[in-house]
């Protein structure tokens, strides 16, 4: 749809088209052997759990150890790339190709890809909150990353921040359409955080039995107190842990302050030196997802509140006042 004849058509026709586009469906998955030597590795967590640190110190040591890497942060909040460029905002693929339309002019590679010590980023962003769909916005970054030449590039590692919200069709694009060789899942020592690793592995599981080739490297856990309950989570689902960046004081401090502590010669370098070597030569798996009950079981009952009981509501909790049973006007026969 062409922007510049909206004038003409009406606003029903336009809806009409805005629905039909929302409606198409990802591709299937490929099936074939996968032959790209770019490792293209799509990252996935909770919101907050740390994926944007983690990935934009990540990408520094690969990069001061002489690897080319382009990280793309698929999140609509677009905040991947600001640990890495020390809190400045990146513009968006999405928000500048609207300009650039608008304005009659392409968008080209230098509007949208900066770079910072090695390092490439961009960031695919998102529709204005309450203004559409995220996941569909991830769609057309991509469609509009294909345009600007992303499989013809050349890099040894391209890393893909995203949101762990893979019931979404946007959100969970990579392993949808085997975009990526394997999946990196970051989390915690907390319920919510491995609930959103466990669905990530759920959604590996089924687009493999439809023919897909992506599998999960392992976990990151991030703000690690030592409970042990992520690494009892990747036991439970079979997959390795990467790393374990400890909750600390140190770390905190810098990242707030968008410093970048995965340097070389610095405190935590040898942290992200091994994480460097384990993503790049962890092989995807297939991991087996736990059941609500199962994930439950990792935690203490106290703290997660697991021994509470369902019990049932009757017809009088549901009215609010005294409820006598009315008898059934239906008929019974008794069987011949």
């Amino acid at each position: 749809m062409d922007i510049h004849d909206t004038g003409a058509r009406s606003a029903s026709e336009i809806h009409a088209d805005l629905r039909k586009e929302a409606a198409i469906e990802p591709d299937a998955p490929a099936t074939g052997p996968v032959t790209k030597e770019t490792q293209i590795i799509a990252i996935y967590g909770k919101g907050g759990i740390g994926k944007s640190f983690t990935l934009s110190n990540l990408s520094y040591m690969m990069a001061q150890q002489g690897k080319r890497v382009l990280l793309i942060g698929c999140d609509p909040k677009s905040d991947t790339t600001s640990l890495l460029f020390g809190g400045k905002a990146c513009p968006t693929i999405i928000e500048t190709s609207s300009k650039k339309k608008l304005a009659g002019d392409d968008l080209t590679i230098e509007d949208v890809c900066f770079k910072r010590d090695g390092v490439f980023a961009m960031e695919l962003g998102g529709p204005e909150v309450g203004r559409g769909c995220g996941g569909r916005g991830i769609i057309h970054g991509f469609e509009q990353l294909e345009k600007l030449g992303f499989h013809d590039w050349d890099f040894d590692y391209v890393l893909l921040d995203f949101l762990g919200d893979v019931v979404c069709g946007g959100f969970g694009l990579p392993i949808a359409r085997d975009m990526c060789q394997k999946v990196i899942v970051v989390g915690s020592n907390d319920l919510q955080s491995l609930y959103v690793a466990n669905n990530v592995c759920s959604a590996v599981e089924y687009f493999r039995k439809l023919g897909g080739n992506v599998g999960v490297a392992g976990l990151v856990v991030n703000k690690d107190d030592g409970t042990g309950e992520a690494a009892a989570f990747a036991e439970a689902v079979g997959i390795p842990v990467l790393a374990a960046i400890p909750a600390n004081e140190d770390i905190r401090r810098k990242s707030a302050n968008y410093q970048i502590v995965g340097r070389p010669g610095s405190p935590w370098a040898s942290l992200f030196e091994a994480l460097a070597k384990n993503v790049a030569e962890a092989p995807p798996v297939h991991p087996t997802p736990l059941s609500s009950d199962g994930l439950l079981g990792l935690f203490s009952a106290d703290d997660t509140g697991a021994n509470v009981r369902l019990q049932p509501a009757s017809q009088a909790d549901m009215r609010g006042v005294d409820y006598v049973e009315k008898r059934s006007l239906e008929v019974i026969y008794d069987g011949a």
